[in-house]
């Protein structure tokens, strides 16, 4: 790859896509070909998530948020169809928070069911250092998941909303109203105040910005598994060690002690491969 764009045009492709810019946008601006943007950001991307993997121990957060965002590859689970490949259909990104950093401490990238709760929770709960308090909304297979990771060094709480129904076509792709929540106490002793998923729910909002692939309402979307889990590992390395949080007033890695100073496009760019 590096005989083929020299190191700035490589920085600028990744950061077009960290960006949320489409491969094939950032072609025309560029004038590179969409295959070479894509070879590179699938290599930057795996490099990427091989990255977080390795720096993401020992964490000290103490309040983390769950949840898990909806995508898919290729076609929709109600259009898939015998014949076609295996990757096709919906798939699902496991994601964490800690609420006091903002840092993302894990991914997973899988199906919706028990088994990739329970290898997302358990990669999760290596990471931590401390014992934690965990808010998740009410899907069963959290409660599981995190039983069989924590044991009971954990303080478990759910937050549970009720939504109503959408009645008229003008709300379509607006999202239902919440006519009530309730707070669960799972296990362990969570602060019921802090019982919450605002951060989790708001990182998936910055995700389907940041990741064209999640991006509602467009033509973008993966055809191959192997490039959706770059796409994404690119997203959450860029968010924890280059992006800039105002509260903050430095990056997630830097608040959670994983770095030290402000990481460039080309620094992460460095580290990945």
């Amino acid at each position: 790859m590096a005989s083929v764009l020299n190191k700035d045009k490589q920085i600028a492709v990744i950061a077009a896509l960290a960006e949320g810019s489409s491969i094939r946008s950032i072609g025309r601006m560029t004038g590179i070909h969409r295959d070479t943007i894509m070879r590179l950001g699938v290599r930057v991307g795996q490099g990427c998530t091989a990255l977080m993997d390795g720096t993401m121990r020992d964490l000290p957060c103490e309040r983390l948020e769950l949840d898990e965002i909806w995508g898919y590859i290729g076609k929709k689970d109600a259009n898939v169809r015998p014949g076609d490949d295996p990757q096709f259909g919906n798939v699902w990104t496991w994601c964490a928070i800690d609420s006091d950093t903002k840092l993302v401490p894990a991914f997973k990238v899988g199906d919706r069911t028990p088994k990739s709760a329970i290898d997302f929770v358990d990669d999760l709960a290596l990471r931590m250092r401390n014992r934690v308090q965990i808010s998740t909304d009410g899907l069963r297979a959290y409660v599981d998941a995190i039983d069989q990771a924590f044991g009971v060094n954990v303080d478990y709480g759910q937050i549970v909303k009720v939504y109503g129904s959408q009645l008229t076509d003008q709300r379509r792709y607006s999202p239902p109203e919440v006519i009530s929540s309730e707070k669960k106490v799972i296990c362990g002793n969570p602060n019921m105040d802090l019982i919450s998923t605002s951060y989790v729910e708001r990182l998936n909002a910055t995700t389907r910005l940041h990741v064209r692939r999640l991006t509602r309402l467009t033509h973008a979307f993966s055809k191959k598994r192997e490039n959706f889990e770059a796409a994404v590992g690119l997203h959450f390395a860029y968010y924890n060690f280059c992006r800039r949080h105002n509260t903050l007033r430095c990056t997630p890695a830097m608040a959670a002690g994983v770095t030290q100073d402000f990481w460039s496009v080309g620094d992460l760019v460095e580290a990945a491969v």
